[in-house]
């Protein structure tokens, strides 16, 4: 028998897979993949617990269970000041991952271009790759990866259908600016370019600075999928939960593609987070002042280290320098770092079409203190 050629040649094992395989086999300390070693609310908790025991163990409706969906809404209209109805541009996915696909799965087709900054999370390309669309790969340069607008107005062309942001970047942990979405409004203004907005670590942006959500921005919003993610918000990403808010129109074609995919997602869990969301509003402020503490911590303890490093702006992830310690590529100084070092970290080059030449890699410093602190103490060593 002969099978059919793979329709993702490039593609082979992540390299989150790989290194956590990695770092358990050497037991190494894991600050690769982005998962907190901590637990999620108490309080959360114990309300999926509750509603198991209450039986809501069936499935849930196509787009969410009710009280969560008008907590979404309410959610983004607190935060960002933006008005959306919950029963037509809502809908709860089986992770920002799930949403991110559907999204590009229900526009995109044969022909079609996405522009995608790198360096990118790997699952946009693969997505776009699977519904025939073509990706544009524009990199953002270190050590700002800021994004050059006049580098994008020259990448759109008719056959641009899409523009993936990323904001707070992973892996980067850049933020976008609000003059950035101004050039951003500019460049698509009277034209059907649609945006892709993964705001999944919206609540984690650092020193006082204010996430700019395309939730802010009517004409942007108007044309927009943005994805968030419960998993990062509350410190849960093994229950697989997110979120998709879009126009309805937009939202008819994610829900057709969404309910061919996983059609719902974990009932008892949804009805938790919907209670705690109406319970504790103010979870999600707290979080830059939670992650800016280990952020700091991290960074202290790595400050006699040889590493070179500005502080990230957003996210849970810290990008570190390797130049003063080693000339191998950073796939390879990855694979060092375990076996000398026994920290697991993620190779920035990885998250590039074409990686320019530098030495970077990423750690998660979503882990409790003791972690942060023995990982440290490790690094600098070396």
């Amino acid at each position: 028998m002969r099978y059919p050629e793979t329709k993702l040649p490039s593609v082979g094992t992540t390299i989150f897979t790989q290194m956590s395989a990695l770092a358990q086999a050497h037991g190494a300390i894991n600050l690769s993949q982005g998962f907190p070693d901590f637990d999620g609310p108490e309080a959360l908790l114990s309300r999926v617990d509750h509603y198991i025991r209450q039986g809501a163990n069936q499935y849930a409706p196509l787009s969410g269970v009710e009280p969560l969906c008008t907590a979404i809404a309410a959610k983004v209209e607190r935060c960002y000041g933006r008005r959306v109805d919950a029963a037509s541009e809502v809908t709860v996915t089986a992770g920002a991952t799930e949403a991110l696909f559907a999204a590009i799965a229900a526009v995109v087709r044969a022909g079609d271009e996405v522009i995608v900054f790198d360096p990118a999370y790997d699952s946009y390309d693969p997505a776009i790759t699977l519904n025939g669309g073509c990706a544009v790969h524009l990199p953002l340069a270190p050590p700002r990866f800021a994004i050059d607008w006049d580098q994008v107005a020259r990448a759109i062309t008719p056959r641009t259908r899409m523009i993936i942001l990323n904001t707070p970047h992973n892996p980067t942990g850049q933020v976008l600016s609000r003059e950035d979405l101004d050039a951003l409004s500019s460049l698509v203004a009277g034209t059907d370019i649609l945006l892709l907005a993964d705001e999944v670590y919206e609540h984690i942006v650092f020193d006082g600075a204010d996430h700019q959500s395309v939730h802010r921005y009517p004409a942007l919003a108007e044309r927009s999928f943005v994805v968030s993610s419960f998993g990062k918000t509350y410190h849960t990403t093994g229950w697989k939960l997110g979120y998709c808010v879009a126009p309805a129109p937009l939202t008819t074609e994610l829900r057709k593609v969404h309910q061919y995919v996983t059609f719902s997602t974990s009932t008892p869990m949804q009805l938790a987070l919907a209670d705690y969301m109406q319970a504790h509003p103010e979870h999600d402020q707290q979080l830059p002042v939670f992650y800016q503490a280990k952020r700091d911590r991290l960074n202290a303890r790595l400050a006699d280290s040889r590493f070179d490093f500005a502080p990230v702006a957003g996210t849970y992830f810290q990008i570190l320098d390797y130049s003063a310690i080693s000339d191998l590529p950073d796939t390879e100084f990855v694979h060092w770092l375990i076996e000398h070092a026994g920290v697991a970290a993620i190779p920035l080059s990885v998250f590039y079409e074409q990686p320019p030449a530098m030495k970077r890699i990423r750690l998660c410093f979503a882990k409790h203190v003791e972690t942060l602190d023995q990982a440290a103490e490790r690094l600098c060593k070396i």
